[in-house]
């Protein structure tokens, strides 16, 4: 009689044991199943990563030169993207961006864009944790007229209240707008600057004039550090942001069980320290066998088409979309704009020969940006040009009415300098973009021309 009590009691502290300590309870698990979860969490979980290095530095780092100011804030550049500018890789120089964050926990909020001029291409677009593109505002999607437009979370259940044109739902309680104006020049930035002032945000109580919600508790967020992302620790920050995507949308929900194997799940706590050596060591082996296949994807993604999206576009690809944040943080769908570019040597002179007829087909317009490698930032140089398109002033186009572009460190001659993208003394990349790209571009029957040895004696 007395030992039953005490075997359930032992079974009661064992019971709590492993509910304080998740992942233990999962160790059974053989190691090649914990290698193999563990590849699959890291391709999943790399592009919220990603995303949260933004974050982190536009949020929670008042000290950092991207801090956008907290919550439902803009944060306005009033010239285009310099070298000096980090905020994120592979930057578009065409047109200076505004970013802004929003916190849905507790309500909706409303973003009012002023009058466009008919001529002056804009875009917002909207990204989730997930870095789906889930919604458009501006000159494509919505036109160049003023408007009131919703964005909520997952959570809100509400109609399209007075005074609102679209409703557009994230998956996601935390989201951002990388909104692009485009410039037309260095003496065309006040015109720039007076759209950017007429962007509003409001919280729906606010632009209602009704009484708010209660405020939801203030966000921790852990400090980002590049090689505990890249790491095991990768599960800190996955735990950390999956607090925001709840309910998981249907499709995710017998992954995240399995992520769960790990310790993976939304705000658990996460200590590599206090796991069995054989399963950590597990992990480990499935974060290299995630990288490897990120490696080994990137090689054969040269263009993006079908990087860059929704859910629905993307199909649940992982990879892919891992992959889309790798080479291009925030890229474009591709309705709004097409991406496709070349990796080069500086130290060789190169050429860019557009076709007559050939020429970039683009609604809005095109630009080929340079980037150094491996960081994907622009390329500090004495012109300060970091980009060249069919908006770049005194540029030359053949006789035979096509365009010839020159892209090398050194000049390519001072009779074609007009036409010169500058690079680095070693390996770069070249981004080309077409804003509203034609049904041509889109479906990869026009395709960029190659990059070709260019000789300046010639």
């Amino acid at each position: 009689m007395t030992k039953r009590p005490i075997l359930g009691l032992g079974f009661a502290i064992v019971g709590a044991w492993l509910f304080l300590n998740p992942v233990c309870a999962q160790s059974e698990n053989s190691p090649i199943e914990v290698r193999a979860i563990a590849r699959d969490a890291y391709i999943y979980a790399f592009p919220l990563i990603e995303n949260y290095n933004t974050m982190y530095k536009q949020l929670a780092n008042p000290s950092s030169p991207e801090y956008v100011g907290g919550f439902g804030k803009y944060r306005h550049y009033s010239t285009p993207y310099t070298p000096d500018n980090h905020d994120v890789v592979t930057p578009n120089n065409d047109t200076p961006y505004s970013w802004a964050w929003l916190d849905l926990r507790a309500e909706p909020w409303v973003v009012s864009v002023p009058e466009v001029p008919a001529k002056r291409y804009y875009v917002q677009q909207w990204i989730d944790l997930f870095t789906y593109n889930f919604a458009y505002v501006g000159t494509r999607a919505t036109g160049n007229g003023a408007g009131n437009f919703l964005i909520a979370g997952p959570n809100w259940k509400g109609g399209v209240p007075p005074g609102i044109k679209q409703v557009f739902h994230s998956e996601t309680d935390l989201v951002l707008t990388l909104t692009r104006t485009a410039l037309d020049g260095p003496e065309d930035m006040p015109n720039v600057k007076a759209i950017q002032a007429g962007l509003l945000l409001r919280p729906l109580s606010e632009f209602q004039h009704a009484s708010p919600p209660p405020a939801k508790p203030p966000i921790v967020f852990p400090p980002y550090d590049v090689q505990k992302a890249r790491s095991h620790d990768f599960i800190v920050y996955l735990n950390f942001l999956l607090q925001f995507t709840q309910p998981p949308v249907a499709s995710e929900v017998d992954l995240l069980k399995r992520f769960k194997m790990i310790g993976i799940g939304p705000g658990r706590p996460f200590d590599a320290a206090k796991l069995p050596p054989s399963m950590l060591s597990a992990i480990d082996e499935g974060v290299k066998d995630a990288q490897a296949a990120l490696a080994e994807k990137s090689k054969t993604t040269l263009s993006s088409n079908g990087l860059f999206g929704t859910r629905e576009f993307l199909k649940n690809d992982y990879l892919t979309r891992a992959i889309a944040a790798e080479k291009g943080l925030y890229g474009n769908s591709l309705e709004e704009a097409w991406y496709g570019g070349y990796v080069g040597d500086g130290r060789k002179a190169s050429k860019i020969h557009f076709a007559p007829g050939q020429l970039p087909p683009a609604k809005f317009f095109w630009s080929i940006t340079l980037y150094t490698l491996p960081d994907r930032f622009l390329y500090a140089n004495d012109q300060k040009r970091y980009s060249i398109g069919d908006r770049t002033r005194g540029l030359k186009y053949d006789a035979d009415g096509g365009l010839t572009l020159y892209v090398g460190h050194a000049s390519p001659g001072r009779d074609k300098e007009s036409n010169w993208l500058p690079a680095p003394e070693g390996m770069y990349s070249a981004v080309a973009r077409l804003y509203g790209p034609s049904e041509a571009a889109m479906q990869g029957k026009w395709l960029l021309p190659p990059l070709t040895p260019f000789n300046p004696h010639d």
